[in-house]
């Protein structure tokens, strides 16, 4: 009778549902987990771990059959399942503090985006536990290495097969569990959403110019009519400034207690504020696509593959160029972050500056400080002839996290929280953008300016559970921002615009302004005309979701396990009350909606 074969099957088994354990213990230590309290949860949170033990079993198995005939093979396969093993047990080991923090093991996306700019960011994280856990999973499955188990013919097969009943039942329970993305195992996420990124790059079509599908088509909510702007800002220059994580509800235009923005403020008693802009993706490169080219990024392409040569588009500061304006680009941060490079080279700028040549006095793993951007722009701005006009876009840092922004100047805020040190962190920015309008006045520009100020996107405070920074989910804290539109002494007074509008929607709206023919390629719309609107935004960060926005309804659809999230925002602007289950009819809607999208 043969010897069984040595399996190390059971013991994967034990390490990566030891790891889920540990990663749900840890998320419930925090505060978290409130929506893991179900019948349905157990199943649904293992289900693609034992997924990935099925595969392993089945693999090990065939592999070990296959190296019988002949023998000689059988040391080189064994050699491969031990490697194989290794490298599992250690991504799945280093994936349990990412999903602690995350809700979601690191994705395709994820990993694209992590780099040296994230240093400060990431050092916050570098705690006992979160060093510890993945030491200790790496521990548990390197001793049960040691004893590889040797189990009869028709044991394994009937344990795989109840395995991957358990597993199909547990797919099914996602649909009942918000498991917010702690349902998905490290290896098998990170091998689908490469699949998904590197199948997109094949489907990819051209941009759309508008999307009028009847399911698209906005049913309600309000508009101002803003067409006497509409060439009102010709011959000015421009100036637009791109704030970093900034939440509309964090500056008191918006509503909030304190003023963390007071240059902004000022600035917003004589302009044209959005009341509900959004941005086309809760991420900052990405974001910036939409914004210059007025087009959705597509999703499963990283930013670095959106450059000129891969993704063409209209891009705003390119079409200003051809008009006559000299432009420029200055960011205090540094383009190599997200392959931000790509996307801003070769679309018009003929002056590009991060926080690399900008130097500067401080500095962080993520940029310089402002102040020192701030007169490299204000020195190209007087490198302009007389009688040209200027595109400027300025791009801070100060928001993002660790929300400590480089330099010394004031922060008087108390800072008791993360969204105290983030509220000073705001503060910073607006005393650069001040100085920045001190600059242009000194200059006797300020009058002659168009200024445009927007968020590239929001940034959350576990409003919701699990919900911090800003790229994992659609929550009105992740995506709704500021939008202002300024021009001293012609703009009097605040017109509160309650037309919904999309980073999309900013460039054309800034060609409508200057009195420029709109873009055939782009997909947003001035926002000057008064028509109701329906905007569009997602994220592939973490869990797949899709959501939009129409009149007081705000829909969010997890790609994955199909849980829908619809809310009424006019009766429930935190987002608490889910009211899917009651109208299924808009949900239907909504997502034939995105479908085509």
């Amino acid at each position: 009778m043969p010897t069984p074969a040595a399996s190390r099957t059971p013991a994967l088994a034990v390490v990566v549902l030891g790891a889920k354990l540990l990663t749900v213990a840890l998320r419930i230590a925090d505060g978290a987990g409130r929506g893991l309290w179900s019948f349905w949860a157990p199943l649904a949170l293992i289900h693609q771990d034992l997924w990935l033990v099925v595969l392993f079993g089945v693999t090990e198995a065939g592999a070990t059959a296959a190296a019988q005939r002949p023998p000689a093979l059988a040391p080189a396969v064994r050699a491969a399942m031990t490697l194989s093993y290794a490298v599992i047990v250690l991504w799945v080991a280093v994936n349990v503090p990412v999903a602690r923090l995350f809700a979601t093991p690191a994705t395709f996306a994820f990993l694209h985006a992590t780099g040296g700019a994230l240093g400060d960011s990431a050092r916050v994280f570098v705690t006992r536990a979160n060093v510890g856990a993945p030491l200790a999973v790496v521990a548990l499955g390197f001793a049960l290495a040691r004893w590889p188990l040797r189990l009869p013919p028709l044991v394994p097969r009937a344990g795989l097969a109840l395995t991957a009943g358990v597993a199909l039942a547990g797919a099914a329970a996602t649909a009942h569990v918000a498991t917010l993305g702690l349902h998905r195992n490290a290896v098998v996420t990170l091998v689908r959403s490469a699949a998904a990124h590197y199948l997109s790059a094949r489907l990819e079509g051209p941009a759309a110019a508008d999307v009028t599908t009847a399911a698209c088509a906005p049913a309600e909510g309000g508009a101002l009519d803003l067409r006497d702007l509409r060439g009102a800002a010709r011959g000015r220059n421009v100036v637009w400034v791109i704030l970093e994580s900034t939440a509309a509800r964090f500056l008191a235009p918006y509503g909030a207690a304190r003023d963390a923005t007071p240059n902004l403020t000022a600035l917003s008693r004589d302009a044209v504020l959005f009341e509900s802009a959004y941005a086309a993706y809760p991420e900052s490169i990405k974001g910036l696509f939409s914004m210059l080219c007025a087009r959705h990024p597509v999703p499963g392409r990283e930013a670095s593959e959106l450059g000129a040569g891969s993704t063409a588009c209209e891009a705003l500061p390119a079409r200003l160029a051809a008009d006559g304006y000299r432009t420029a680009l200055l960011h205090s941060g540094r383009f190599a972050y997200l392959g931000m490079k790509t996307v801003v080279a070769d679309r018009g700028f003929q002056r590009l500056e991060d926080g690399a040549t900008v130097g500067g006095a401080f500095s962080s793993s993520f940029g310089v400080d402002e102040p020192a951007t701030v007169r490299r722009l204000l020195a190209f701005v007087d490198g302009v002839r007389p009688g040209e006009r200027f595109f400027a876009l300025y791009m801070p840092i100060a928001g993002h996290h660790p929300y400590h922004a480089p330099g010394q100047g004031p922060r008087p805020f108390v800072e008791r929280v993360a969204a105290d040190a983030y509220a000073n962190d705001l503060f910073v920015g607006d005393a650069a953008f001040g100085l920045l309008r001190d600059g242009l006045r000194a200059r006797g520009l300020d009058d002659r300016t168009l200024y445009v100020v927007v968020g590239d996107h929001g940034e959350a405070f576990l409003e919701h559970e699990g919900n911090f920074a800003h790229s994992l989910f659609l929550y009105e804290e992740n995506v709704r921002v500021p939008l202002l539109i300024a021009a001293p002494g012609l703009t009097r007074g605040t017109r509160r615009a309650p037309q919904l509008a999309s980073g999309v929607d900013v460039a054309p709206t800034i060609l409508d302004l200057l009195g420029l023919p709109p873009a055939a390629r782009h997909e947003g719309r001035s926002l000057l005309d008064p028509a109701p609107r329906l905007v569009s935004f997602f994220t592939d960060q973490g869990v797949p979701q899709a959501g939009l926005r129409e009149g007081r309804w705000k829909f969010i659809d997890d790609r994955e396990s199909g849980r829908a999230q619809l809310f009424d925002l006019s009766t429930d602007p935190g987002e608490r009350q889910n009211l899917a289950a009651a109208d299924p009819a808009r949900v239907r809607r909504y997502r034939a909606c995105l479908a085509s999208r």
